[in-house]
């Protein structure tokens, strides 16, 4: 009897935790198949992000005037929002240094080059680059601040049959921008101003060809509202 029953009982099984140990690598397998995954999904929106930081880094909100650097001022919300579209919706533009989106202390600025709208020593905007304004002028209608162009040139002077000098073609290039706003993308003229600086607002330096070609551009500026109670008629 004795001998019968030490035959049917069966010694321990020492191997039942690799039963565990294989659910634990299926599931562990699983979850990095879904972080992998889910990496690979976002990984356009992380390279945009990427970019923004990048463009904002940049040129970190400081803007130069006559070589002085003015300090930037806190964000308004919407305006960070708009900055946040603008960068997305210009990404080829501003790949291609055709278009700068930042903030400085006067809000929200999109400078526009000279070389990508507009010929050198003239005002006439380049046709081709109406979808560029069209995208610009698409985030503005969304918002309603107030609304300032600015035209700035290089420092090497100028003479032709039209322009006198500096301050009448940055004054003409920050017009045409107005006008085409205006009536062909309908943004209010009562939203807007214009100013002409010539060379007396550089981003850069003009003792090189590449400080000068990032001189001359047309700024649209987004005032903030800190900045428009400097404006004439603003509230004191």
């Amino acid at each position: 009897m004795s001998s019968s029953g030490s035959q049917g009982h069966r010694a321990p099984s020492h191997e039942r935790w690799l039963v565990s140990y294989a659910d634990f690598i299926t599931l562990l397998f699983a979850l990095f198949v879904v972080l992998f995954a889910a990496s690979n999904a976002d990984k356009e929106k992380v390279r945009k992000f990427a970019r923004a930081v990048e463009n904002a880094i940049e040129h970190s909100g400081v803007r130069q005037v006559s070589g002085v650097p003015e300090p930037v001022q806190p964000k308004e919300p919407v305006l960070n929002s708009t900055y946040a579209a603008l960068v997305e919706s210009l990404e080829p533009e501003v790949e291609n240094h055709q278009v700068r989106v930042w903030l400085d202390s006067r809000g929200l600025v999109i400078t526009l080059n000279q070389t990508a709208f507009f010929r050198s020593g003239e005002a006439e905007f380049d046709p081709a680059m109406y979808p560029t304004l069209g995208k610009i002028a698409s985030a503005l209608t969304r918002i309603d601040s107030p609304i300032r162009l600015e035209g700035h040139t290089d420092s090497l002077p100028i003479h032709n049959e039209r322009f006198r000098n500096n301050w009448e073609l940055s004054s003409a290039r920050s017009i045409a921008v107005l006008e085409l706003l205006a009536t062909r993308f309908e943004i209010a003229p009562s939203r807007m101003a214009v100013a002409g600086y010539a060379d007396n607002a550089p981003v850069s330096s003009n003792d090189t060809e590449e400080g000068r070609a990032r001189n001359r551009r047309v700024d649209i500026v987004v005032l903030s509202r800190e900045a428009v109670q400097k404006e004439p008629g603003g509230t004191p």
